[in-house]
Parts: structure tokens; sequence; C-alpha cells
């Protein structure tokens, strides 16, 4: 298959129904839907995580802010610029920084932020950080490849009768 603008390759694709299959997990252990995993150049999962916002009490809990603390601890500066970040959503503010930071230098989303505002049913009364993660990428001096949205319809599953 051929990727485009709105069709991922086969290879993002089964990785991204892997990070939301974590999203999934992530609900059923009581925290927010949301998951995401590591990948090596050659495709290989290297390292996986779930949202522990609720479970840890841990408002910095999100699942990329896991994957990037356990790759850091773990993998060599080398393996992470040459990895790849899929996520089950977009990444947040605070995620795409820790991202940037981290050396990772491609990111794979499925649920767009503003198509989790709708679903959450955010209040417009109630201050968002809404800033999309490739305006953080952009503001650095390192390349960070984004792509995504994907699988709305999948992605948006995990959500369903979640936020209301």
């Amino acid at each position: 298959m051929q990727p485009t603008p709105n069709m991922p390759t086969d290879r993002d694709r089964t990785h991204l129904l892997a990070a939301i299959e974590l999203a999934a997990g992530a609900r059923k252990h009581g925290n927010h839907p949301f998951g995401a995993l590591l990948t090596d150049s050659a495709g290989n999962v290297l390292l996986t995580a779930e949202n522990t916002v609720l479970t840890e009490r841990d408002v910095t809990g999100h699942a990329e802010i896991n994957l990037v603390r356990s790759a850091s601890r773990t993998l060599e500066p080398n393996q992470l610029i040459e990895s790849t970040m899929y996520t089950s959503t977009e990444p947040c503010a605070m995620c795409a920084g820790a991202v940037y930071w981290s050396g990772i230098r491609r990111v794979v989303y499925a649920l767009a932020a503003t198509e989790l505002n709708v679903l959450a049913g955010a209040d417009p009364n109630e201050p968002l950080l809404d800033l999309p993660c490739r305006q953080v990428f952009q503001s650095g001096g390192n390349t960070v490849e984004v792509s995504g949205p994907y699988l709305y319809e999948e992605a948006a599953a995990v959500h369903a009768g979640y936020w209301g």
C-alpha cells in the first residue's frame, strides 16, 4: 500500500493499531485511554507504554512521557534518533517537549488533538494547552518528522463513552 496524506504505510498502520490497543489497555487498567510504542528503524517494537495518570496519581503520566522515560533509561542516544514513536493520539505540548528532548526524530499518531477535544466534549470555558505537536517540534533546532492523523474510526473507538 502506498501512503497518502490520509493513509499510513502498512508498517505505520500496524504500529498505530498496536498503540490503540495499548490505549484500550490503559482504559481497562483505570487510566485515560492513551498508548504509545517505540520502534527501531527496521520496525521492531522496542518499548511500549500506557497512560498512568490516574493509577499513579501523576499528571505527567501520559503514555508518551512514560515511553520517553523508559527509552531514555534503557536505549542509547543513537537508538533514539533512529526510532519512531507511535501514539494513539497526537502528543500534547508536554509530551512533544519530552519527545523533542529525548532525541526521537519521528512521531506517527492516530487521533488528532482537535478530534480528541471534540470527542471529550472539551469545555470552551476550561483552559486547554492547545498547541499542536508540529508547532512544538518546529520551535526547536532539531527536526522531528510528524505523520498523522490516521485511523480516526479505530482511534476514536477507544474513547467511546469514556469522557461522558
